[in-house]
Order: C-alpha cells, then sequence, then structure tokens
C-alpha cells in the first residue's frame, strides 16, 4: 500500500501496532490506504506509562506524514498483547512489555494523549482482521494467524468471522508441546512460546554464550545499534552461518510445527497465515518449513493446510488496529 500526504478529516484513522520490540503506526484513508506510517522502539522501562507515551508520540508522527493532527482523526486503535477487555480498555498480563505488570487503562490514557478516541484489540487478531479483509485471509471462510515474534501469538478466523472465544482464544504460543519442557516466559513449561519466542530465543542464546558457545549474534546486534536480538539481526546471522542461530530457528520452526498441527487436527482449517516479525522477516522459505515440521504430526497429511507469510507484512498489525475504529 502507498503512503503519502493525505490532508485530512474525520475519514482518517489511526492505528497502531504495539509489539515487545517496536511501536508501528499507520494512518489509513476511507479506503484502506496508508497515508502515513512511523515507527519507534518499544521502551524498555518505564512500564505502562512509557508504553503509552511511545504509543503517543509514534501515531503523532504517522498522522503529521499525513498531513493531520492526532485529534482530528476518526479514532485510533492499538492492538496490543496480553489480556484486551475492550469495554473497560485495559490491558493486562501483558508478558511480552517490559514492566507490565497489573491491568492498565490503555484507551483513557492514549486517548487523553492524542485527543481522540482509542479503541483496544488483541495484536494478532486485529492482524488476522486485516489479513482476513485485505490480505491473504481475502476469500477464505476458515484460517488459523500464528504471529512468530517476541512471543508466539494466534487468532482464529472460522466461517467467516473471528473466534473470540471468552476473550482468550487462539492462544497458540502456550499450547504445550513438551511435557515439563523449557520454562517458558508466561511461567509455565514445554509451551510453543518457550521454544519459538524471540524472547525465550534470546535467554536460551545468551545462556549458551555465556557457556563459551560461538555466535555472531550479539556482535550484530551491538554492530546495527540494537538492545535484543531483533528479527533483522537474527536473519543476518542466518545469512552468516551461524551454527547457534540455526539450531535455535530450527528448534522454533519444530515447535511450531507441531502446536499449530495440533490446532490443525481440532480444527480442521485449509490455511495457517504467517505472521509476526520473525516470521514475515524469515519469509515463505521458513513457512514452508513448518509446514514441513507440521507434516509428521497431522492427523490427515494428504490434506495438510495451505501455510503462507501474510501479505499485508509488517504494516498488517497497525492497518488492523485502524480497522477496530468504526467496527461494530
Amino acid at each position: 500500500m502507498a503512503t503519502g500526504p493525505a490532508r485530512g478529516n474525520h475519514t482518517l484513522r489511526g492505528g497502531i501496532d504495539l509489539g515487545g520490540t517496536k511501536v508501528q503506526a499507520v494512518v489509513i484513508s476511507r479506503t484502506c490506504r496508508v497515508v502515513g506510517e512511523a515507527r519507534r522502539p518499544t521502551p524498555l522501562d518505564g512500564g505502562p506509562e512509557a508504553v503509552t507515551a511511545a504509543l503517543a508520540d509514534t501515531i503523532s508522527d504517522a498522522a503529521a506524514i499525513a498531513g493531520v493532527a492526532p485529534r482530528s482523526l476518526a479514532g485510533v486503535g492499538v492492538g496490543s498483547p496480553g489480556s484486551i477487555d475492550a469495554t473497560a480498555g485495559t490491558v493486562s498480563q501483558a508478558g511480552n512489555l517490559p514492566g507490565w505488570d497489573g491491568s492498565f487503562p490503555l484507551a483513557e490514557r492514549l486517548s487523553r494523549l492524542i485527543g481522540c478516541p482509542v479503541r483496544l484489540g488483541n495484536d494478532v487478531q486485529v492482524a488476522n482482521r486485516a489479513e482476513m479483509r485485505l490480505g491473504a485471509g481475502r476469500g477464505r471462510r476458515s484460517f488459523i494467524g500464528v504471529a512468530w515474534g517476541t512471543g508466539v501469538g494466534g487468532s482464529l478466523v472460522l466461517d467467516g468471522r473471528l473466534w473470540l472465544g471468552r476473550g482468550a482464544a487462539g492462544e497458540i504460543g502456550h499450547t504445550v508441546v513438551v511435557r515439563d519442557g523449557a520454562a517458558c516466559t508466561c511461567g509455565r513449561r514445554g509451551c510453543v512460546e518457550a521454544y519459538a519466542g524471540r524472547a525465550a530465543m534470546e535467554l536460551t542464546a545468551r545462556k549458551r554464550a555465556d557457556r563459551g558457545e560461538k555466535t555472531v549474534l550479539f556482535r550484530l546486534m551491538k554492530q546495527f545499534g540494537r538492545d535484543r536480538l531483533t528479527s533483522g539481526v537474527w536473519a543476518r546471522a542466518l545469512d552468516e552461518g551461524d551454527a547457534m542461530a540455526q539450531d535455535l530457528i530450527d528448534r522454533a520452526v519444530g515447535a511450531l510445527g507441531t502446536g499449530i498441527a495440533s490446532a490443525i487436527n481440532l480444527l480442521d482449517v485449509g490455511a495457517v497465515i504467517i505472521e509476526g516479525g520473525l516470521g514475515i522477516r524469515l519469509g515463505q522459505p521458513y513457512a514452508d518449513q513448518i509446514a514441513a515440521a507440521m507434516a509428521p504430526h497431522l492427523f490427515l497429511p494428504e490434506r495438510a493446510p495451505e501455510v503462507q507469510v501474510a501479505a499485508l507484512g509488517d504494516l498488517g498489525g497497525a492497518i488492523g488496529a485502524a480497522l477496530l475504529v468504526g467496527a461494530a
């Protein structure tokens, strides 16, 4: 989708994708064309208040590119990790965000800063909403979206509608694939996220490096001025043939394949869309590897689902968040 200035009125909507390492914001037109976008790093400290300020600054940057002030937007949607209460406007249990303890009134605080209404949604669910309307999910009645990033998230579209369950449906990252396995950032053991979440992978890489195992991961992190092992750092390490990076990525692919296959055995949907920073950065070759890792665990391997990368790329989550504005 093209970007460019557009003098505004209340037909423009803002969207923010809040991730563990980055805040991505867009402003979209009535026809869902991106007319402004901006990105900033997620704060490492300061908790919810610092994150809220970063959200306000990032949507303000995107609005300036679109030629408007944030207060003139019809509203701003936010796709956030954690447990979302859209009615109350709160985010809780956002374990992949630094210092986010308890419940925080994100919608009210952000609205106060930017001067327009704010709506909240789960980060993976809003990305799936965008893929369903505008991307790889168009024309599909049912599919699973899997966000492979700082954590591992999931979202379900069943018979043309997002399936929310009682509010926490789709948490494929916390499907247990190894009983009493690796410690997960959620506090449990053996989850997909314990092997495939970028935060968990970094913890494992640091432990192995501390034991003397060679890797280029942390050299690349410093070289590119990063304070975490971002998706770009992992991709560059793979390009350089780093054995530790390849081993940890292969382990992640195996866990994703096992967990997603179990979901397919339960739901029998025809497609899996790989989203999230790491999934999008590594692209279709690794989506194909995930499909191969699923095969041994599928009850009906001859009816394996199609596995493809999200068509909207890095902007899908922010676009999906913007679609919350005006949604019923």
